[in-house]
């Protein structure tokens, strides 16, 4: 395994390369990167133009692993994203033909355009890495990561996740309108540059992104944090806002998450202040509100954020403690 302080600045490496090409969004970008490191799926939300797809491609290209772009549009096949079986005149029997899905980087771009059953085609590839068709199961190599993107507003011809699909989500990310002054310095590297695309260069590849996967593991969690997270989890589970809470892939995404922020932050243990940083990309997708608070216009992260402040935050175990201390 790599040393800790080895992960956080390849790490930093990385965000700094992928933010040559999106501008003044670290902090989204940094959710992502959690993300991968966790190995995880990530969900891509927010107004059209706003650099979603920009921000799958460059990880792709500054973590150099094999990449693929699936367009989800209302005619799409689930065999258009897992492949299928030819028949082969010259060998005489069936040859199957991997899809787009037999990738590292899956990028899926406007994944709620396609009806539920090409979006379920995704469900077994990000909940157990391999395809089954017709019977044979394929395994998918490693890493297999899915990045999603859907725009909020297109409600017209278009088909909601599954709340099934969302929970295999590990997080999911807003980008949001750039400040003035960042617009202004992508139009300044534009005019500079003078091409529309930005080269980046590769800093890890796919062995050393699963080494830094493994390393994450160093990080320490204990009982006192481990139950923070527990408590959050199952406060989404008794608000009076929500019909249907977290699930347990919660409180996983949760512990896998604050885990990578620690590290990102170069310390082997995770303070209270990890778990809240996420727990609203972790665990807002993830709730079902109750249908009069639509009405309310009160929304699942608003949900997420009023529980943060009423469950108690735990003192720093002893461990943590010494560790910051040294």
């Amino acid at each position: 395994m790599l040393p800790l302080a080895r992960v956080q600045e390849l790490s930093n490496r990385v965000l700094d390369e992928v933010e040559r090409a999106v501008v003044g969004k670290r902090d989204e970008l940094e959710l992502i990167l959690l993300g991968l490191l966790a190995d995880g799926h990530v969900l891509l939300e927010d107004y059209p133009g706003l650099a979603k797809t920009l921000a799958a491609r460059s990880f792709a290209q500054v973590t150099s692993i094999g990449f693929s772009r699936i367009q989800f549009t209302p005619d799409l096949m689930p065999s258009d994203v897992t492949g299928s079986s030819i028949w082969s005149q010259r060998d005489a029997e069936f040859e199957f033909r991997p899809g787009p899905i037999f990738t590292n980087l899956l990028l899926a771009d406007e994944i709620n355009r396609a009806p539920p059953k090409t979006q379920a085609a995704l469900l077994e590839a990000m909940q157990e890495r391999q395809v089954t068709i017709e019977g044979t199961t394929h395994r998918l190599a490693r890493p297999f990561l899915v990045l999603a993107t859907q725009n909020p507003i297109e409600y017209e011809g278009t088909y909601p996740l599954p709340e099934a699909q969302l929970d295999r989500f590990l997080l999911r990310v807003g980008f949001g309108y750039p400040a003035g002054d960042d617009e202004w310095e992508m139009l300044s590297r534009r005019l500079e540059r003078g091409a529309d695309d930005v080269e980046l260069e590769p800093v890890i590849d796919g062995a050393m992104l699963l080494e830094l996967q493994a390393s994450v593991e160093q990080v320490h969690v204990g009982p006192s944090v481990g139950r923070y997270i527990v408590a959050i989890v199952g406060a989404t589970r008794a608000s009076g806002s929500t019909a249907v809470g977290a699930s347990p892939r919660g409180s996983l995404a949760l512990l896998k998450l604050s885990r990578c922020r620690a590290a990102l932050s170069g310390r082997d243990f995770v303070t209270p202040d990890d778990v809240k940083s996420i727990a609203v990309p972790a665990l807002a997708h993830r709730l079902m509100l109750k249908p009069e608070l639509w009405v309310q216009r009160l929304s699942a992260d608003d949900v997420v954020r009023d529980l943060l402040e009423s469950v108690p935050t735990p003192a720093a175990d002893e461990r943590a403690l010494g560790r910051a201390a040294e």
